[in-house]
């Protein structure tokens, strides 16, 4: 049987540690790529509607391109992912402090999130559907959070896409919330702006935020705004609406509402590249999806094949809770207990055209 999984060096840290670049292989003919470094989507083969493989997530050739950047371009992000107001939030009557990162308050974890920090790989799994499994071991106070958090994260291709799998376990109440930060481009990283591809979220309703990107606690319809992407939409065509919510993020950066959260994975959003003809699906767990479309990207990071990433050039579809819920009691909880797992399964699935 073919080796479906590779490991190669990708670098070194300052303090000596090595960084391997993992590659997957499925019996389809997509592969995958996942950094030790961030628990990171490197990169994702994805063939066209005549069978072109290409590259679709954004990413960099060497690991200084990672270390340098403060995009969280690919990582795993958490303890938790998106945004803590001011950094701050009350657990069993203690009050946790997280230092601040953007604009005074706490996002993607903090300053040193997971997407900025050495994972180990545990254990592959080779086969028709080869996987990876990564572990990291966030100590009690790691970023001002509670409790040692044990985190595993599961890559596997399936048949037609890619199934990310986490959990984690502590030994004191915390808040977890665990998403991975891919800017896709299903043209092809580096290859323009996204603004042409075709979006469909699954979503009656989303979280509006004030003018500092923090959830207001209202649950508003989508009805009537910009927001609405219950039928397919390109990107672009209403992005610079002067809606009061796309205004204030640049675009869009907001957390949609999904239903049916816990079960088996549901389908968030679809999305469809017209000359490619690739199309995305993303499926979760998850009760969140948050739709951001590279409003701050700047063409400082150069990516692969020496390639800017400017405004726009990559959208997120990160699956998760909501933002800043441990200050949102009407939010669904991200609480987690001793002897409780957390669990949260999110597909990429790749139709043929």
């Amino acid at each position: 049987m073919t080796n479906r999984i590779t490991c190669v060096p990708f670098g070194k840290l300052a303090d000596g540690r090595d960084v391997e670049r993992i590659t997957l292989r499925g019996a389809s003919g997509l592969e995958v790529t996942v950094l030790t470094w961030g628990a990171t989507l490197a990169a994702l083969q994805v063939p066209d509607a005549a069978g072109r493989p290409a590259n679709v997530v954004l990413g960099f050739d060497t690991l200084g391109g990672y270390l340098r950047s403060g995009a969280h371009i690919g990582g795993i992000v958490g303890r938790y992912a998106n945004r803590i107001a001011h950094g701050r939030f009350t657990l069993d009557g203690i009050a946790y402090c997280i230092p601040a990162n953007s604009g005074g308050h706490a996002l993607h974890g903090g300053p040193v999130g997971f997407d900025r920090v050495p994972w180990q790989i545990e254990s592959r799994e080779e086969g028709e559907t080869p996987a990876i499994v990564l572990r990291h071991v966030s100590p009690d106070g790691d970023q001002g959070f509670p409790g040692t958090l044990d985190v595993r994260v599961r890559y596997a291709l399936e048949a037609n896409g890619l199934r990310i799998d986490y959990s984690a376990t502590t030994d004191r109440p915390t808040v977890v919330n665990l998403s991975n930060h891919a800017y896709f481009n299903l043209a092809g990283a580096g290859a323009g702006d996204v603004l042409g591809h075709e979006v469909m979220i699954a979503a009656e309703r989303f979280t509006p935020v004030d003018a500092e990107l923090i959830p207001t606690g209202e649950l508003r319809s989508v009805a009537g705004t910009p927001l609405d992407f219950r039928q397919p939409m390109p990107i672009g065509a209403r992005i610079d609406a002067p809606d009061p919510q796309l205004v204030m993020a640049g675009g869009y950066d907001h957390n949609f509402v999904l239903e049916g959260a816990g079960g088996a994975p549901h389908l968030a959003a679809r999305v469809r590249e017209p000359a490619s003809r690739r199309v995305m699906e993303v499926w979760t767990t998850e009760p969140g999806v948050q739709f951001y479309s590279g409003n701050f990207l700047d063409g400082s990071d150069v990516g692969y094949d020496d390639r800017r990433y400017h405004r726009r050039y990559g959208f997120c579809l990160e699956t998760q809770h909501f933002p800043d819920s441990p200050n949102q009691p009407a939010f669904p909880s991200t609480v987690l207990r001793r002897g409780a797992t957390f669990r949260s399964t999110t597909i990429l699935r790749f139709p043929a055209p």
